[in-house]
């Protein structure tokens, strides 16, 4: 399941070297595709006779567990892989993670490992992928909210993940202008439940009618129900804001760092839409309850 690469073979690392960090934080919080040093990568082990050895360490995790019963961050606990590591060689691994919850959910790493000195626990490690994919699901809301865009919104998923900042933010803008008129039909299904005043509906309708999704969103600025608002602020200008630059003037660092914040208002206007609904849907059920009883 592992072998050894000597020195030659270790993907090329960047001239500028990250900050150290802990080999948790490396599982858990940095994509593939990247060399970090780790602090405590590997432990120092003897043998009944007393010569010491070194093994990758294998500490506890907090990820996402997709099971059907979890669904949420849970512990993870190393399972197998091959551990074993021998000084001045690289050692390619797979190691495979177990939730501790139910027992179903796993996630395999590939890494390259190298230990720092004979007597240290630091390590470099490099981590060529993961499965699942790296980074927190998309929530379900999201993917129904996106509908038919769904798969192009997914792709520029993988591409955030992987690190490639122009491909996400292009693949999210496409994906958001495509479906500009589906959003914005949730949006005034939304209002019309939660009695937003006819004008602003019409507002809302008005701006189906913009080709420009960009100019759609930005003629909407004062017609969003406040539910719907985040930190105060109306979701479609923050998504205009972050869709307004041009990807040729950009960096590929400052489109992943756009991509992400795209990304970020696209779930939680899901997650508005759908947990207002749920709560008017809840405050409903209550009201006609008590409304009975006090008949009865």
């Amino acid at each position: 399941m592992s072998k050894t690469h000597k020195s030659n073979e270790v993907p090329n690392k960047t001239s500028e070297e990250p900050a150290p960090i802990s080999f948790t934080e490396f599982l858990e919080n940095v994509p593939p595709s990247q060399w970090r040093k780790v602090l405590d990568g590997c432990q120092i082990k003897h043998t009944p006779a007393g010569a010491a050895y070194h093994e990758l360490a294998r500490p506890e995790l907090e990820l996402h567990c997709s099971s059907d019963s979890c669904n949420g961050p849970r512990f993870f606990r190393y399972e197998e892989g091959s551990v074993n590591l021998i000084r001045g060689e690289q050692k390619m691994t797979y190691l495979t993670y177990v939730c501790s919850n139910c027992r179903e959910g796993r996630k395999i790493f590939s890494l390259l490992v190298k230990r720092e000195s004979e007597d240290s626990t630091d390590a470099l490690a490099y981590k060529f992928g993961e499965q699942p994919n790296y980074g927190p699901p998309v929530p379900a809301r999201l993917i129904r909210l996106l509908g038919d865009q769904r798969e192009i919104f997914l792709q520029g998923r993988l591409c955030e993940n992987q690190g490639l900042g122009i491909a996400a933010f292009v693949y999210y803008s496409r994906a958001v202008e495509n479906h500009k008129n589906q959003i914005l039909d949730e949006i005034i299904g939304f209002a019309q439940k939660v009695g937003t005043p006819p004008e602003m509906i019409k507002t809302l309708g008005g701006a189906k009618k913009q080709k420009n999704f960009k100019k759609a969103f930005q003629s909407v600025k004062d017609a969003v129900p406040p539910a719907l608002l985040i930190n105060g602020h109306n979701p479609l200008l923050l998504l205009h804001s972050a869709l307004s630059g041009d990807v040729n003037q950009q960096t590929d660092e400052s489109c992943l760092e756009l991509a992400h914040d795209v990304r970020v208002v696209l779930v939680e206007l899901a997650e508005r839409l759908g947990q207002s609904l749920k709560d008017e849907a809840e405050l409903n059920t209550v009201v006609t309850r008590l409304l009975k009883s006090k008949a009865g």
